[in-house]
């Protein structure tokens, strides 16, 4: 693993990118690494493609700029893949995860000519089944953490259970959705 490890989230306004893409900086920041994450601004709004970044170094990280060459990229909307070359500057030891129903094989073709690691994840179907609605953040947040191993898999999850107790503190029924949604999501990533 290099000493920073770059993330970059492709996903819709109103989909959860910006919101995983955070919670991942306090996962990350909570198991003492050096964390940045952010989104970029731009016309934003309901269903129009965004973007959110993820440093993640165990030294202090200097470097302020939008990332270019990521080691991987979450797709959180398997349809921008038509209209955003999310591959673009992604590493060639790198990896791709795509929220899809369709096998990693079958989205290839639609990567642009990318030739590195390609994983899907089936959100909808992870959150619906957990959640009782379509929240996408929450299984590729932890499909992001199984594939890129920048935290440990147990620490992960008990720092996000911290995190959810907080975040839902009002709303403590959600609360284990949400964590199984995690854990499922960790197992049931698929990679070629």
């Amino acid at each position: 693993m290099r000493d920073i490890v770059e993330i970059r989230w492709h996903g819709r306004g109103g989909q959860g990118a910006k919101t995983a893409c955070l919670l991942l900086a306090d996962a990350a920041f909570s198991s003492g690494k050096y964390v940045q994450g952010f989104p970029e601004y731009g016309p934003e709004r309901m269903g129009a493609p965004i973007t959110a970044y993820d440093r993640i170094s165990d030294a202090p990280c200097t470097i302020h700029s939008n990332i270019y060459e990521p080691d991987y990229v979450a797709v959180v909307d398997e349809s921008l893949l038509s209209s955003v070359d999310v591959t673009h500057g992604l590493r060639p030891e790198g990896a791709v995860i795509v929220n899809s129903a369709r096998t990693p094989g079958e989205l290839r073709p639609l990567l642009r000519g990318w030739t590195g690691r390609v994983y899907t994840i089936d959100a909808r179907h992870i959150s619906q089944a957990c959640l009782g609605r379509y929240f996408p953040n929450t299984p590729m947040l932890a499909a992001v953490v199984k594939v890129s191993g920048v935290l440990e898999p147990e620490r992960f999850l008990a720092d996000m259970e911290v995190s959810f107790r907080h975040k839902f503190a009002a709303k403590p029924q959600v609360i284990q959705g949400n964590l199984d949604c995690l854990a499922r999501a960790m197992k049931e990533v698929r990679g070629l």
